[in-house]
């Protein structure tokens, strides 16, 4: 779609620009080449093994700097997959300017944003609870986290309540091992049962922490026992509830996902059962520790979601962590509010509009954006810390060399390494190891990518940009940040137009997976079908809001579109001649005018269609008119008068058709830029390529063209009807028969005989074409009412009982249809369950079919009474 875009607006004469790049993919690169050194036996320094990593005692281990290169190895020979295949679809980017976001000028502007953020107090060092990947020791964003339904378990237990005997409160959880870091136990304050309650205490069993009973509306009096434990280390929620009631943090896992060591209020015998335990391992010893103390009161099953990671799958750990934070929602400058307002007032369109709700929906309930990460591929963040103003805890080191920093040192932030610090003049710095969130520096592509913060021409030029052509999945990811830092750094919003293009699933509508065995390779099927062929199917299919099912038969039938296409070309070029352009417009028919206006209407339609993004109804509308109008019906029109005794008739259909043709292509060349450019240079045109050649655009049509249309839609009406109606009869193309023509305005009709009655002829083997016949033989053929009248054709030697049967099956073969989709329709989940697209086509074709029933009913009723009427 972006290069049906960039194609059409060049050809329009735009200054057009498609900036060609990637992104370093931060933690999936990380995974990917993780996994390659551990197949070879080579593990991290980070305190745990890769995936798929050998023995230890084999492994060869690497440190950052290694492995940062071994990285770039992997970029140089398998990094150009992604622009490799760009290039094998015919995307016209500019490759000149291809960019990395690891690359130096980015790289730049990176740190320039950065430390600027960081000087306005819109970046900040917190520690806090976030996303943990315990598969990758790093944080990552909510975005990256895929909620997935479980039937787990839902524990009750029993906490005393602190001075009185034998009385406790149930607490319902489905995840006991936090229980060891419990501060507070929650009730709703509208709750009866507990309104005596609060402000008591409970005594944490298995601890013996006294903890408060606190009123909270975050508890659902509905759910579980109506009291809920509060965990603010190690659920969002709880932590938010945490610091309403100033409770403690306490948090009981490390950042493998397992059981740190527990504070000392724990009791040491269940301290050293659990510590360094899984969370699975512990959350199991915990509930045999609370079943045999006869705290246990009850086991309910319980389906609820829990959070993965939706790169390794695995399952995701609130973990209290120091972080960087964008302040998303500044008093003085809130980034959120301003990418709000720039989509609410028009500066920035989504299409289609549906799109926007949930833009707005994630925007006005933005939290600050965490951009730390704590792997080694990506832009390290440009923090330093000096080891004589943060000394002891504030900055250690690790067993593997990386440096730990505490929640309460001081940072240095700088764009280049500064030599001393600030402060004190010391030079022992020690710079942050973590690095940013991908999405931080593809952020800034819009501008970063044209030379900012250097102000570039192309910056001038380009920026804003027209038009971001992208995927629901990453409206957030992307677009919005872009929209942030694009009005934070530029003024300006960093686009006009957002287009949200579809997921291509499967012909059954199912996700493509690799599991599943659905994936359509495009690499194959281009191989197979051509690259046209697939271009202009996902084009085709591109609606608006709907996802595209795609078969390989869609494709296999735009690859017979090409087909048609070069050999029309073929035919065109076989009879060009000399000169196609000498001729007069006094010999043109009224054939050659028709073509010529309908051209005219496709490329009024096409051109509209895609200012619009309406690129499926454009690529129907190009398809249309070169398959059905210009092959089907002009060219067929056109070949008596090229062999015709008529020279100049000759050359006035030998220069429309070429006319034709090679601005249908230029029409075409968006979506089929291969075929078009081949068929275009053997054409006489003017300029060097196709890509760069005008694109045609619709004129206003006066009324004397509407009428050589209009009488030349309906001659190719009434041949269109003969046709039928031997299909219908199962008359054979050879066998000639006779019509005759009823026109509902006589000096119209009479107009239509005289300039179309050759070509009615010849295109459906008709002996006679007559006007008016007779009531005799009217009473004896077979009728069929066209746009301009009634026609008949003639029945004699016509088998009639062939006929009949014919007509009978096309009605069996319909109601059997229709009794099928009406019992989809008697099932009541289908209207309720079945994708709005599948219920509205099964309306409309039950619709159709009842239409096409009546018809058929009575056409076969009328050859039915000719048979009793004269005999078979």
């Amino acid at each position: 779609l972006q290069d049906i875009l960039i194609r059409f607006n060049r050809m329009r004469g735009c200054d057009a620009l498609w900036q060609p790049g990637t992104d370093h993919a931060g933690i999936a690169t990380q995974m990917v080449v993780e996994r390659q050194l551990g197949e070879q036996g080579i593990a991290l320094d980070r305190g745990r093994q890769p995936q798929g990593a050998t023995q230890p005692g084999n492994d060869k281990v690497i440190g950052r700097d290694d492995f940062i290169e071994k990285v770039w190895e992997w970029k140089a020979e398998s990094g150009g997959t992604i622009i490799g295949q760009l290039r094998r679809l015919g995307a016209s980017c500019d490759w000149s300017r291809e960019r990395f976001t690891m690359d130096d000028g980015l790289s730049r502007a990176v740190r320039k944003v950065f430390v600027a953020l960081y000087k306005e107090g819109l970046i900040y060092r917190d520690q806090r609870l976030v996303n943990w990947d315990p598969m990758f020791h790093t944080a990552i964003s909510d975005l990256e986290v895929e909620q997935r339904e479980t039937v787990g378990k839902l524990w009750y237990f029993k906490y005393p309540l602190e001075g009185f005997e034998n009385k406790y409160i149930t607490v319902a959880t489905t995840r006991p091992e936090t229980m060891l870091g419990d501060t507070g136990v929650a009730v709703h304050p509208d709750d009866e049962r507990y309104r005596d309650l609060i402000g008591k205490n409970v005594v944490l069993p298995l601890v013996g922490r006294v903890i408060p009973i606190v009123a909270d509306d975050y508890s659902d009096p509905e759910k579980g026992s109506g009291a809920v434990k509060i965990t603010p280390a190690h659920d969002f929620n709880d932590e938010r509830a945490g610091h309403r009631h100033k409770l403690r943090k306490i948090s009981i896992l490390d950042k493998t996902g397992r059981i740190a060591p527990l504070p000392e209020d724990v009791d040491p015998g269940v301290s050293a059962r659990i510590v360094t335990l899984s969370v699975t391992e512990a959350r199991k010893a915990v509930v045999e520790f609370l079943e045999q103390a006869e705290q246990l009161v009850k086991v309910e099953d319980h389906r609820h979601a829990i959070g993965t990671c939706y790169r390794c799958k695995t399952v995701v750990e609130p973990f209290n962590s120091s972080q960087w934070f964008v302040r998303m929602n500044d008093p003085e400058h809130s980034l959120a509010q301003a990418a709000i307002d720039a989509v609410r007032d028009g500066r920035v369109r989504i299409i289609p509009e549906g799109w926007k709700k949930n833009y707005f929906g994630w925007m006005e309930q933005i939290e600050d954006w965490c951009v730390s990460r704590q792997i080694w591929w990506g832009h390290q963040i440009p923090a330093w810390y000096c080891r004589n103003c943060n000394p002891g805890s504030a900055l250690e080191t690790s067993p593997d060399g990386t440096p730990l920093i505490g929640p309460e040192a001081k940072p240095v932030v700088s764009r280049s390494v500064p030599g001393k610090c600030p402060s004190c003049g010391g030079t022992d710095l020690v710079r942050d190891p973590d690095v940013l969130d991908t999405w931080f520096s593809s952020a800034l592509w819009p501008f970063s990518t044209l030379g900012w913060p250097e102000e570039t021409k192309d910056l001038k030029t380009f920026y804003p940009t027209s038009a971001l052509v992208t995927s629901f999945d990453i409206l957030f990811f992307w677009v919005a940040r872009m929209i942030m830092m694009g009005l934070k750094f530029m003024g300006e919003v960093p686009f006009r137009d957002v287009y949200i293009h579809a997921l291509v699933r499967d012909a059954e509508g199912q996700k493509m997976s690799k599991s599943k065995g659905n994936v359509i390779d495009p690499l194959g099927v281009m191989e197979q079908y051509g690259t046209d062929a697939l271009r202009f199917t996902l084009a085709a299919m591109a609606s608006p809001g709907r996802d595209i099912r795609l078969a390989e038969e869609r494709i296999a039938g735009y690859r017979n579109f090409a087909n048609k296409i070069w050999n029309a070309a073929r035919f065109v070029l076989m009879n060009l001649g000399e000169n196609p352009a000498g001729f007069s417009p006094d010999d043109r028919s009224m054939a050659d005018r028709w073509i010529e206006i309908r051209l005219n209407r496709c490329a009024a339609k096409v051109h509209a269609a895609l200012e619009a993004y309406r690129f499926d109804e454009a690529a129907q509308a190009v398809y249309q008119f070169i398959w059905n109008e210009f092959c089907d019906w002009y060219i067929e029109l056109s070949k008596p008068r090229l062999s015709g005794e008529s020279k100049e008739q000759a050359a006035a259909a030998r220069g429309t058709m070429a006319a034709t043709l090679e601005t249908a292509l230029r029409l075409l060349h968006p979506f089929m830029p291969f075929i078009t450019e081949e068929i275009w240079q053997k054409l006489p045109h003017e300029g060097e390529s196709i890509c760069v050649a005008s694109f045609p655009r619709g004129r206003s049509l006066a009324a004397e063209d509407e009428a050589v249309e209009g009488m030349m839609d309906d001659i190719i009406g009434i041949v269109t009807a003969i046709r039928s109606i031997r299909t219908e009869l199962g008359i054979s193309p050879k066998q000639e028969i006779t019509g005759g023509f009823k026109p509902d305005r006589e000096e119209y009709g009479r107009k239509i005989i005289n300039r179309g009655l050759d070509d009615i002829k010849r295109l459906t083997r008709l002996s006679d074409f007559s006007m008016n016949p007779s009531e005799e033989s009217g009473r004896s053929a077979y009728s069929h009412r066209v746009a301009s009248g009634l026609i008949l054709v003639g029945l004699e030697g016509v088998d009639l009982q062939k006929a009949a049967s014919m007509l009978g099956k096309t009605l069996a073969g319909k109601k059997s249809e229709r009794e099928k989709i009406e019992a989809k329709w008697k099932n009541p989940d289908f209207a309720r369950n079945a994708p709005a697209d599948v219920v509205e086509e099964a309306d409309r074709r039950r619709n159709e079919l009842n239409r096409e029933l009546a018809d058929f009913g009575q056409k076969h009723d009328q050859i039915n009474r000719m048979i009793k009427e004269r005999g078979p």
